[in-house]
């Protein structure tokens, strides 16, 4: 038995990588009672220490520093995706389940390891997104399951855009290995897709870069520019083991915004919401009418952290949890897939066939405290920096 499993109480939580992203998970897992986060870390201490005090955390530092502390059981990696399993590994190492952001790894080789690595030890591995346990994808596998659409035949998913540069104060990582539309965006659609229809049999694909070079368009770095190394413009056709087809089209060179998620069945069809998002609408549009209708949304858009929760509770209670590892590597592998389908012009194959995730209980709470509180008080404040 793990540490962890020995334990009681909330789950000990550290961010590893305070960036951009760490306030979202931050506000979210604030509000879960079955979650303690403890500690922030990052390779600018001052950073880590100016976001643990915004937060309330008690503990800032250097990722050596908050990995050995005791308290922690659970680490969310939150670093640039090529350190991703480098800290995962450090995790490890440590005796820390680990739950990171997307994608798991740069190459499904390194996932691999992290994952080999972790089980030898009896410990979790998660990672984002967890955007399908909100209420809208949650809702469309209810609608889906429940014979809605009729059978599923197909889906379609679109999201374009002129990239993260206009918004994000230091992009560059954006466009780097690990990076573009496909590794940033896609694995919202793609695992969307895979708890839909199961696991991915075959891909192909085209790809495009339309700049080798762009500027960052905010923040103290705006006008700074900075290599494009990965395609900005992707499209995949995709077959699902299950027997249903999917295309899918990933650009960060499109004028327009625009996001598309449709499943065609034999009854009809239902507009998924946008899976980067917690929440709807959510619409069908049967066969032969000419209006769509509105379908009930049910769930919880709390945001991101959902995921880390439902890891958290499974490491005390030994369930599976949905947002794992082995559904992050089958999406890498589709990834990488697709991209060596677009160098190679041919159909390619990915690895692994995960089981897909359970739904969601329907009275699943995050807001409930289902952990037994142990009897010890909270670490002292010990931010650095």
């Amino acid at each position: 038995m793990s540490a962890a499993h020995a334990r009681g109480g909330p789950v000990g939580v550290a961010l590893v990588g305070a960036g951009v992203i760490s306030a979202q998970y931050l506000k979210t897992l604030s509000g879960f009672p079955d979650i303690r986060v403890v500690a922030v870390a990052d390779l600018d201490e001052r950073r880590a220490a100016d976001v643990a005090r915004a937060h309330g955390v008690p503990v800032a530092g250097g990722p050596a520093t908050v990995l050995a502390l005791p308290e922690v059981e659970l680490v969310v990696n939150l670093t640039v995706p090529a350190a991703h399993a480098e800290v995962a590994t450090a995790a490890v190492r440590a005796g820390k389940h680990v739950y990171g952001e997307k994608p798991i790894a740069l190459a499904p080789a390194e996932a691999e390891k992290v994952l080999a690595e972790a089980s030898e030890r009896g410990l979790l591995v998660g990672n984002a997104p967890d955007t399908f346990l909100g209420a809208g994808l949650q809702s469309a596998l209810r609608a889906v399951a429940a014979g809605d659409i009729g059978v599923p035949v197909a889906a379609s998913t679109v999201v374009q855009g002129l990239g993260p540069e206009a918004w994000h104060p230091d992009p560059a990582f954006f466009y780097q290995r690990g990076g573009g539309p496909l590794f940033d965006l896609g694995p919202y659609y793609l695992t969307s897709l895979v708890a839909l229809f199961g696991g991915v049999s075959r891909v192909a694909a085209v790809a495009a870069r339309a700049r080798t070079e762009r500027a960052v368009g905010s923040g103290p770095k705006a006008g700074q520019t900075f290599p494009v190394d990965v395609p900005t413009h992707v499209s995949a056709l995709i077959e699902f083991a299950s027997g249903v087809r999917a295309d899918a089209m990933f650009s960060f060179d499109s004028a327009p915004r625009r996001t598309r998620f449709e499943i065609t069945g034999t009854e009809g069809t239902l507009a998924v919401p946008d899976p980067n998002t917690f929440g709807g609408p959510l619409e069908l549009l049967p066969n032969g009418a000419d209006e769509w209708r509105e379908l009930p949304v049910r769930g919880r858009t709390d945001g991101r952290g959902l995921g880390v929760l439902d890891m958290a509770r499974a490491l005390r209670g030994g369930a599976a949890h949905r947002a794992s590892g082995a559904l992050a590597l089958h999406v890498l592998q589709v990834m990488t897939a697709i991209t060596r389908s677009a160098d190679r012009s041919e159909f390619t194959r990915p690895k692994t066939q995960p089981v897909p995730p359970e739904p969601l209980p329907a009275d699943w709470d995050p807001a409930e405290a289902t952990l037994i509180q142990p009897r010890s008080s909270p670490p002292a404040p010990r931010w650095r920096g």
